[in-house]
């Protein structure tokens, strides 16, 4: 997708949401679209009213942009994201991210539904995301590269902020929301990882392992943004779980996690915003 493709759809954004700029984004994962609607002053705008914004189509990811308020303070939240093994285009995966950034967002949350492989991990853990391996030969900075978002040959020594993880840290303190913290392992999908490539990814330093996620934070890195990842662990991962997995699976855990879930982000949104 182009800048001014990017530019079109930050238009269209303000327009409908008579808000010109965010502070923060939220990207939210599968089972977790249903906290935006509740947030305070939230106007609903469906992707397929914006221009350019790709509709996701698996289930548990709805498909619309929340714009809401917190003491004067615009938040965007993104509920539902594409994802690369749809057969999107990693332009188009990121393409929701990148907007973001371009209407204000200086700081982004990318939360998901993952896998578990660390020590001790266990289904309904909430994970900050330390760290990422790339494990599926994909970039979505692969092309021409225009400077107008970001340089060609961006940074990538920490693409999870320390300072936001502290930031999380301290929320979930105040709402007794208990928070690991661990690397994650994308994987293209849509099959679920085979124990050996589960067996891989910890040798190799992983915590967690999923389908989405990295490509959004390299696209909000290369534009200047601070990212944030958060990791519900919905299952234990193939080789390790002693049942087969399924996207049921993950649904039901979400379902059952969404109040700590949701705590968490009231405590941490602010946090965000205060400066």
């Amino acid at each position: 997708m182009t800048y001014e493709a990017i530019r079109a759809a930050k238009t269209a954004i303000a327009t409908a949401t008579g808000r010109d700029r965010h502070r923060v984004a939220i990207v939210l994962g599968s089972g977790l679209s249903g906290y935006a609607a509740g947030l305070p002053g939230a106007i609903e705008v469906p992707y397929a009213d914006i221009v350019g914004f790709p509709v996701p189509k698996v289930e548990g990811h709805s498909g619309s942009l929340f714009s809401a308020e917190l003491d004067d303070d615009p938040v965007m939240v993104l509920a539902g994201r594409v994802h690369a093994y749809e057969g999107w285009d990693l332009a188009e995966v990121v393409f929701a991210v990148r907007t973001a950034v371009a209407s204000g967002c200086s700081r982004i949350v990318l939360t998901n539904a993952a896998g578990g492989l660390g020590d001790g991990m266990k289904a309904g853990d909430l994970v900050l995301i330390s760290d990422h391996l790339n494990l599926t030969a994909r970039n979505p900075l692969m092309g021409p590269n225009d400077d107008r978002l970001g340089p060609r040959f961006p940074d990538m020594s920490e693409v999870y902020s320390k300072e936001l993880r502290d930031r999380a840290r301290r929320a979930g303190d105040e709402v007794n929301v208990s928070l690991g913290e661990g690397v994650y392992a994308w994987f293209l999908g849509p099959s679920y990882e085979s124990p050996a490539e589960v067996q891989m990814a910890k040798r190799m330093g992983s915590d967690l392992v999923g389908m989405s996620t990295v490509p959004e934070a390299i696209a909000a890195r290369h534009m200047g943004s601070q990212v944030l990842g958060i990791s519900l662990v919905t299952n234990l991962a193939a080789g390790i779980s002693p049942t087969p997995l399924s996207h049921e699976e993950v649904t039901a855990t979400a379902d059952q996690a969404r109040g700590r879930f949701t705590r968490l982000i009231d405590a941490l949104l602010p946090q965000l915003t205060a400066d």
